[in-house]
């Protein structure tokens, strides 16, 4: 049956996107369907919803895969959590929910900062994706316990599988002094249609971050989850059939935050300088890759018009998209 990517929502940020274009792209979330079986990369606002759309049977998913944890990557996770409970009795199995550890410790202070705000939640300030999925049910206790106990709906611990990426020892990780090493890439899931690697980027102060490889027998589709330009990147998609790379626009950057009050400002502008990437830039790490062709996804602003994107990049020697919301995009073609 082969291989396709459908780009189920291709904005970024933690936003309700205003502008030329508003309302043409959910939040960042991919389907990868290799033989029928969907695999779903991040959660971002309207994938259940988004998966519905592109036709994709819910009980044709066979993972979950959580390049971070900020809120635009994971805020559907508990639709699909809490609504499968409705559409996936019967299943039969535990579906596999991958996704970064507890960072374990608190990210760095500001340099902009002149006073010192207070993390929330002290007692577990940087839950992984276990008790992100266990905070999920808790706080759907109410909603839960009525659908099983009267409805006899699975619980839904007995249909998802949450697991949590080691980052292998000896690459010299630290979640604040090296949080994103030189690394090779590295297996975090295989079943006998796909094998995913991963690899950590330039997400800081948000980690662990990664990006994916899925290799199959049709071809080979790498993400880049948020990220700044990293040599990490340029590794794990040598040679990809199709690189889906996150962008930003930096005019936009300057622009929104010109006016706001200085200290968040510089604070959120250094953020976006360090932890993402242009246009320009993510062609350029294609390049070096080798891929095949580049596809441009968690555009920012997410309601900026497609041609201002593809002009704003650039075409030279790389087949390059800049997909919309449920496009679909045929891998083992692309390999052809």
């Amino acid at each position: 049956m082969g291989m396709r990517v459908i780009t189920l929502g291709t904005a970024g940020g933690p936003r309700w996107w205003t502008g030329p274009e508003q309302g043409r792209r959910a939040g960042i979330s991919t389907a990868v369907e290799v033989d029928g079986a969907i695999y779903l990369v991040d959660c971002g606002l309207g994938a259940g919803r988004q998966l519905m759309m592109a036709g994709l049977n819910l009980r044709s998913l066979h993972g979950v895969f959580l390049t971070h944890l900020h809120s635009d990557h994971v805020v559907d996770l508990p639709s699909i959590v809490l609504f499968g409970s409705v559409t996936l009795p019967g299943l039969g199995r535990r579906i596999p929910l991958v996704g970064p550890g507890d960072r374990g410790i608190l990210p760095p202070l500001s340099p902009r900062a002149t006073t010192t705000p207070m993390p929330v939640s002290p007692e577990c300030p940087t839950p992984g994706t276990r008790v992100l999925f266990e905070r999920i049910v808790d706080a759907f206790a109410t909603d839960i316990n009525d659908r099983v106990l009267n409805a006899l709906r699975p619980a839904p611990d007995t249909l998802f599988d949450p697991r949590e990426i080691v980052v292998p020892d000896g690459v010299g990780y630290h979640p604040n002094d090296n949080p994103f090493p030189d690394m090779e890439p590295f297996l975090v899931f295989e079943d006998e249609r796909v094998r995913v690697t991963a690899v950590l980027v330039a997400h800081a102060p948000m980690t662990p971050a990664f990006a994916f490889r899925f290799d199959t027998a049709h071809g080979s589709v790498t993400i880049s989850g948020d990220t700044g330009p990293c040599e990490n990147v340029v590794r794990i998609a040598q040679g990809s059939d199709l690189l889906l790379h996150e962008a930003i626009d930096f005019d936009w950057v300057a622009a929104e935050y010109s006016h706001l009050d200085a200290e968040f400002a510089a604070a959120s502008t250094d953020h976006h300088h360090r932890s993402h990437t242009s246009a320009q830039e993510a062609l350029g790490i294609a390049r070096r890759a080798g891929v095949g062709t580049l596809a441009l996804h968690h555009l920012v602003p997410g309601a900026k018009p497609t041609a201002e994107w593809l002009d704003q990049a650039g075409i030279d020697g790389i087949r390059f998209l800049v997909p919309d919301d449920l496009d679909v995009i045929d891998v083992s073609a692309l390999r052809g």
